[in-house]
């Protein structure tokens, strides 16, 4: 991948492609449902890996006696390998994005969340200094305001991933850290419930998260992410915030206007102004009005020059480490922004623009590595070395410089 991943929820990297724990339900707490019978097929090679794997636990800490308890009925689970393989075919666009990370329904959830556990939530905001209405719209967006747990074991299918060596050495991790937190007796191996991935409760965070950052906030004498109280959850996401650098009262973000000509190569998270500096060069608020003081900002189009334009400051990269996918900042931002009141964005989003496929994206990498314009690889991933290729491409060709792949642009690739 072309950017550096650090996550808190694994689910929430993933939200894009469909592996949350958010689904279709009803508004009972979905991970109370009964799970549906699993048909397990007996695995040869996975049964040995298990035994493998046993020393590896106790050379990292783990107990025999947690070992014992946890991987007594262990078992392949074929249906997490084939939700990870059945990732998306089409990445969404930001817009088709945002109208599900704040769609009216989410909004309306989220101001009667904020109306019912408003007082302890007053508290973990005075607390960690972080605002309420941001950590109920991580809330939101990670399991619908604890409707959407997950209702798989955890155990099982972070062994499962593990032994699939796709990713095996980062679940590997992962299953040491479920295991250590069932050592820690917060919760009880049947219990230990969440996404396909590994992400758990109600803010849907990998096990080595939970063992950096997670809270006992009410007193209980557990780190209780999962149970029907959210006071840990919401807790800990707040935590989590603060400790990543969470400045109280900075936005993360404005959206601006720019000004006739501006160079939309000075657009990008690696370039960052004052406000004054911003402001000089002819930006203003999308009202007209002078830029805020919340310190250095950059600049982001991620609908390129055609959508709106976003000035991003810190607080914009703290929500990064919680999850390393803008669109994901910018659902959680604006969600957070809508329900403390403030309306939808006012430039309108360049909805005529297909979203392309991954196939695509990955012609559109080697064709501009072809030309001269390295991409760094061909993974599919529009991060910021294809972004930095496609801006230099565009500016060599004589074309409007925003960084944005689009099915025209690669049409004149092919040509």
């Amino acid at each position: 991948m072309q950017q550096a991943i650090r996550i808190l929820g694994l689910c929430a990297l993933l939200l894009p492609l469909g592996c949350s724990a958010t689904g279709q339900g009803s508004t009972t707490q979905q991970r109370l449902a009964a799970p549906t019978p699993r048909v397990i097929v007996p695995n040869p090679g996975f049964d040995q890996w298990v035994t493998n794997f046993r020393p590896r636990a106790l050379k990292a800490g783990i107990s025999q006696a947690t070992l014992n308890r946890a991987l007594r009925d262990v078992y392949y689970d074929e249906d997490v390998i084939r939700r990870d393989r059945r990732q998306a075919e089409f990445s969404r666009q930001i817009w088709d994005y945002l109208d599900s990370a704040v769609s009216d329904t989410r909004m309306a959830n989220g101001r009667a969340a904020l109306a019912e556990h408003g007082r302890i939530m007053d508290r973990i905001e005075a607390h960690y200094g972080v605002e309420k209405e941001v950590f109920t719209a991580v809330w939101g967006m990670e399991s619908s305001y604890g409707r959407h747990r997950g209702i798989t074991p955890v155990i099982p299918a972070l062994a499962t991933l593990a032994y699939d060596g796709r990713r095996g050495a980062f679940f590997e991790s992962q299953l040491i850290g479920a295991l250590k937190i069932l050592q820690s007796g917060d919760i009880a191996p049947e219990n230990m419930l969440g996404s396909w991935a590994g992400a758990m409760g109600h803010t849907q965070f990998i096990p080595t998260s939970y063992l950096a950052y997670a809270v006992d906030f009410n007193g209980d004498g557990r780190r209780d992410i999962w149970s029907d109280d959210p006071t840990d959850g919401l807790a800990s996401a707040a935590a989590y915030l603060k400790k990543s650098g969470w400045t109280k009262g900075q936005p993360w973000g404005i959206e601006v206007k720019l000004p006739a000509g501006f160079s939309a190569g000075l657009a990008g998270k690696r370039t960052k102004k004052s406000p004054a500096q911003w402001q000089a060069l002819g930006v203003r608020t999308i009202s007209g009005g002078n830029l805020p003081n919340h310190g250095a900002a950059s600049i982001l189009l991620p609908a390129g020059a055609s959508g709106p334009a976003l000035m991003i400051f810190n607080n914009f990269h703290v929500i990064l480490r919680y999850n390393n996918a803008d669109s994901y900042a910018i659902g959680i931002g604006h969600l957070s922004d809508r329900l403390r009141g403030q309306g939808p964005f006012v430039t309108p989003w360049p909805r005529g623009e297909e979203a392309m496929t991954e196939a695509e994206r990955k012609e559109m990498q080697e064709l501009l590595t072809r030309r001269g314009f390295d991409t760094q690889g061909a993974d599919g991933i529009i991060g910021f070395n294809t972004i930095e290729a496609i801006r230099s491409y565009q500016q060599a060709s004589g074309l409007r410089v925003d960084g944005f792949p689009t099915r025209s642009l690669l049409l004149r690739l092919r040509g």
